[in-house]
């Protein structure tokens, strides 16, 4: 068994959770969805999934890590949260091109002789830039500003639910001022970076 003890803490490293994965400990494969998972999810609702079909995808992602752990010679040469991510990505690319292609399976294409995993993990990585360089972009922004993108982007609150909250006089100012406070974090995000990239 791992070593790992009964609490785990926070943060536990990658290598630790490798470990644990392959030991079938329980306790690292909560921990494993409890860092993980929301980032899976997220790319999934943003691209047209529910929240049942992120969770299959994310745990078809578990097992390909695991099949790769338990098997020869693998080495996890990104961050964790990354191959998930990427493999995660892949998997669900290929269940919206069963939708639209009924022919299309996923078995079509091993992870093993994949070419383009590592351009999804360079992806990734790419975007985890970008996400850093937005929540920076969102503190210089500062309230109110903050919480009303927060509260509608991240948690999903309706326009009645923030106008209620910040004590605006209807939902139409509440747009207006969540559309200015919008154009303000995109000159913020975008700002000596003209390109976006």
């Amino acid at each position: 068994m791992s070593n790992i003890r009964n609490i785990l803490p926070k943060e536990i490293d990658d290598l630790s959770l490798l470990k644990g994965i392959a030991n079938r400990d329980n306790r690292v494969i909560l921990q494993l969805y409890k860092l993980h998972y929301p980032y899976v999810e997220r790319m999934i609702l943003n691209n047209n999934g529910s929240k049942d079909q992120a969770k299959d995808v994310f745990q078809e992602a578990v097992m390909v890590l695991y099949d790769k752990v338990t098997g020869q010679g693998f080495v996890l040469e990104s961050k964790l949260k990354t191959f998930l991510y990427a493999v995660s990505r892949r998997l669900w690319l290929k269940q919206l091109g069963k939708k639209s292609n009924n022919h299309y399976s996923i078995e079509q294409d091993g992870f093993e002789e994949s070419p383009d995993l590592s351009e999804d993990l360079q992806m990734h990585e790419d975007q985890e830039r970008q996400f850093e360089k937005m929540e920076s972009a969102l503190q210089v922004l500062g309230e109110p500003c903050q919480s009303i993108l927060t509260d509608f982007y991240l948690r999903n609150k309706s326009m009645q639910d923030i106008c209620e909250k910040f004590g605006y006089t209807n939902t139409d100012n509440t747009k207006t001022q969540k559309y200015k406070c919008l154009q303000r974090l995109k000159k913020l995000f975008f700002s000596g970076n003209p390109h976006g990239a």
